[in-house]
């Protein structure tokens, strides 16, 4: 009976990552502000638009799917997985503070050599000042000891990012904070930081960003119907309302799974980043320094062996936990964009 069990979840877990699969495979993860025209302060969806059936449908299967990989963790293949993905991921884990290290330094000087570019390539700035703080924080990168200085150089960006362009509009980004963090705990050799490791801070960060960037693509999902024209088998033969509605789901899920036990958080982290790499190839350059800091955090909660402090979390408080965390975040964007702007909820 435990044998049969064990079969039909493994046979439930099929459909559903091919689902999932079959909406990564050609998804454009590129941040859509950095290629179409966007107004932050527009008039979002409605939360009662929002909230339609297909997205009822949408978070059912997205809590069934990661249901299913907690229960799927649990069981002697789940084990030999994980053990597996250590093997695989060794070289990764032995110098990811390195790999850190190189991909800070060349994302930042990546956009000073483009010029123009506070952090993202949709905050422009003409300041000198900029110019030489990112430059600063890339030889910063060339010693541990002043990795601190560095990863301070990206907090004083992000707050010139917040006094040019809102703090509304950075919330997109704070993954920016999660990486400087990590840089800065790994530079001192600090394991922890009040118990959460540089690793956790840094998945919680990338998980945090996603999963508000999701919440974009339902309240803004006209900012990339342009990209529809321009790449028309992006929709993969949906209506582009309903291609939105999806990939903001399956983004959210994935987002949320980094956040939970060491065999869902790193496979949503594969699955992600495969969707952030696949994206480079149809949107170039800008995509790919864009997302180079992200990509890399991902490979880094890819590659982590933690397997501590994940015992109280079992599958059966999934459903509860990711209601939370959708309610949590769609009340957070709508009412802080409301407080902020003056828009409807509704």
């Amino acid at each position: 009976m435990h044998r049969l069990a064990k079969r039909m979840r493994f046979a439930a877990a099929v459909p559903l990552a091919l689902f999932v699969n079959a909406l990564l495979a050609q998804s454009a993860s590129a941040h859509v502000k950095w290629f179409c025209a966007y107004d932050v302060a527009g008039q979002p969806v409605g939360l009662e638009n929002v909230l339609c059936p297909d997205f009822e449908l949408l978070t059912g299967l997205s809590t069934l799917a990661l249901m299913t990989g907690g229960l799927f963790e649990g069981t002697p293949v789940g084990m030999a997985m994980l053990r597996a993905l250590d093997l695989a991921t060794a070289w990764i884990r032995n110098n990811v503070e390195i790999i850190a290290r190189a991909a800070c330094a060349a994302f930042f000087i990546a956009i000073w050599a483009i010029g123009g570019i506070l952090l993202t390539p949709e905050l422009k700035t003409d300041s000198t000042f900029v110019g030489l703080i990112q430059l600063g924080i890339a030889a910063g990168m060339l010693s541990r000891r002043t990795m601190p200085l560095s990863a301070l150089g990206v907090f004083v960006l992000y707050g010139i990012a917040i006094y040019n362009y809102g703090l509304f509009h950075l919330l997109d980004y704070p993954v920016f904070l999660g990486f400087a963090t990590f840089l800065a705990l790994t530079g001192l050799q600090t394991k922890s930081l009040y118990g959460a490791r540089p690793i956790d801070i840094l998945r919680w960060t990338a998980g945090i960003t996603l999963m508000w960037a999701s919440v974009e693509k339902w309240a803004y999902p006209d900012w990339s119907y342009p990209l529809f024209i321009v790449h028309p088998t992006m929709s993969l033969g949906f209506t582009p309302d309903f291609y939105m509605r999806a990939a903001g789901a399956v983004e959210f899920a994935l987002a949320f799974s980094l956040i939970w036990t060491p065999l869902v958080r790193r496979i949503g982290a594969i699955m992600l980043a495969a969707m952030f790499i696949s994206a480079c190839f149809p949107f170039g350059k800008i995509d790919m320094i864009g997302h180079s800091l992200i990509i890399v955090a991902l490979f880094a909660i890819i590659a982590d062996d933690g397997r501590a402090a994940v015992t109280w979390r079992r599958s059966w408080l999934i459903p509860f936990a990711y209601a939370s965390s959708l309610v949590l975040f769609l009340g957070a964007y709508y009412f802080a964009h409301m407080a902020l702007y003056g828009t409807s909820v509704l």
